[in-house]
């Protein structure tokens, strides 16, 4: 077994091997490797511990070796999820494999982004890896708070020759990269985060009640919206259709985001670096009214405070005949004894747009690394365990929906289908059209909250295009700022 040393930039190097820093300042190129890291993107960003936040994926030389850093501990930041429930008992598997301990440290999904923005914020470096949303490349990235991967995966010695980078679903590889730059769209820049597992936003329904009634799939946004109108009947709590309603930005991306795209709807437009908004333009406008409309006749009572787990938990008691929301999210409602539809539940991908659209937007839980971490080698093993085939594929035996690899999905986690009517068959509907549907900004947490206060002021009673006339011309104002 090699030996290994610490580097400046908190990296093991074999002991007998020349770290390709201590190579080039041999060659005489020393000076031309702070400048390479200190400028740019991939750098990893500044400020704190420079040496640290250094991206040194160029530092990790020789063969490749899950057990270079036996000895080594980590620590790994998670918020309580159906994925990190399924990788909790795997994490022993890693320590074998690796000789690293990890510590999982976890913080409720209510607290969890204040902390760790106020973490990544003060550079301590205290976790290595933390679980992120892509949405949050947009914020963490630019101030340099996440490790560019990009440089990892493409180093053979860092990288296993088995992790098959491009196995993982292109929407997902593409909506987790960009270069921060105005105008630029995703799939660009480095790659900030490594998707671990994720959801498409599709229909989930009450079979049982559809098979018995007769009732036919709709088609067409406005087919839908008249089915959930006649499934209504408030005398019996029962309603045609549960979506998100809170005041959060969260409201904006599952089902509203999915059926506005499908109908040829923008949130921006770009020329150049300019961005104007086009959440009021004529079909961003009749889709807001259609939507809010079905929320006032088909939805829940109390929709304006409305999250995912009411409406999943309206599905699983029988209260909602449908919900458009995340596939992952009503999945466990059909596991045997987690609700009393258990079994009566199937999907099926929503209405077309007009022109047979099937745009999907998604959300992915990611792992990233945190460009502070004194121990990046370790973390990105860990990182690249956790995304890798064998270790996904043993996550599929329990709640891990939907795995973010074609390998995976297509293998072990089919398998376990056969009691989800529609899901696989949705599934392979949406997926070629399933990528972040947003124009990527840095404000877009203020902007999209934005967005979902107006769609409230609308349900109750404001004018649609003057409410958003009012919304985009702010919105234009802050991205652009």
């Amino acid at each position: 077994m090699n030996e290994f040393t610490r580097s400046e930039s908190g990296l093991h190097v074999p002991k007998k091997k020349v770290a390709r820093r201590s190579l080039l300042a041999a060659m005489g190129g020393a000076a031309a490797v702070p400048m390479l890291y200190g400028c740019g993107v991939g750098t990893g960003g500044g400020g704190g511990d420079d040496a640290a936040s250094a991206n040194g994926a160029g530092e990790v030389t020789g063969s490749f070796d899950w057990k270079a850093l036996d000895g080594e501990s980590i620590k790994i930041l998670q918020t309580p999820h159906p994925y990190q429930q399924a990788f909790q008992p795997l994490l022993k598997e890693f320590t074998e494999l690796t000789g690293i301990e990890v510590q999982a440290d976890l913080v409720a999904e209510a607290d969890y982004f204040t902390k760790l923005n106020t973490e990544l914020a003060g550079k301590t470096g205290a976790h290595d890896v933390f679980m992120t949303g892509a949405y949050f490349i947009w914020q963490y990235g630019p101030p340099g708070w996440m490790e560019d991967l990009k440089p990892w995966i493409e180093n053979s010695s860092a990288t296993s020759d088995e992790y098959d980078f491009e196995d993982i679903y292109e929407g997902l590889r593409t909506s987790t990269r960009w270069d921060f730059e105005k105008g630029s769209e995703l799939g660009t820049g480095g790659q900030w985060t490594i998707p671990w597992g994720f959801e498409t936003n599709v229909v989930a329904y009450n079979k049982k009640e559809f098979d018995a009634r007769g009732i036919a799939l709709p088609e067409t946004f406005d087919d839908f919206i008249q089915l959930a109108t006649d499934l209504t009947d408030r005398s019996q709590n029962r309603y045609g259709v549960a979506f998100r309603g809170s005041k959060s930005w969260a409201t904006i991306h599952p089902g509203f985001m999915t059926q506005f795209s499908r109908e040829g709807a923008k949130d921006y437009t770009a020329e150049g670096t300019t961005y104007t908004a086009a959440m009021n333009s004529d079909k961003a406008v009749e889709f807001t009214k259609k939507w809010v409309d079905l929320a006032k006749n088909a939805g829940p009572t109390s929709w304006t405070t409305y999250d995912y787990p009411q409406c999943t938990g309206d599905l699983g008691n029988g209260n909602a005949m449908m919900v458009y929301d995340a596939d992952s999210a009503t999945y466990p409602k059909q596991k045997a004894g987690a609700s009393a539809q258990a079994g009566n539940l199937a999907w099926y991908p929503g209405p077309a747009g007009p022109d047979g659209s099937y745009a999907t937007n998604l959300w992915t839980w990611s792992l990233a690394m945190n460009a502070a971490s004194k121990k990046k080698q370790a973390a990105w093993l860990f990182i690249q365990w956790a995304t890798g085939k064998d270790a996904m594929n043993k996550a599929t035996a329990s709640t891990f929906a939907d795995p973010t690899r074609a390998s995976v999905f297509d293998g072990s986690f089919k398998q376990t289908l056969g009691d989800f009517p529609g899901y696989l068959e949705t599934f392979e509907k949406v997926i070629d059209s399933t990528k972040i549907q947003f124009t990527p900004q840095t404000k877009f947490f203020e902007t999209t909250e934005d967005w979902a206060v107006a769609l409230q002021d609308i349900y109750s009673g404001a004018d649609a295009k003057s409410r958003l006339d009012e919304l985009a011309e702010a919105n234009t104002d802050k991205i652009n700022a």
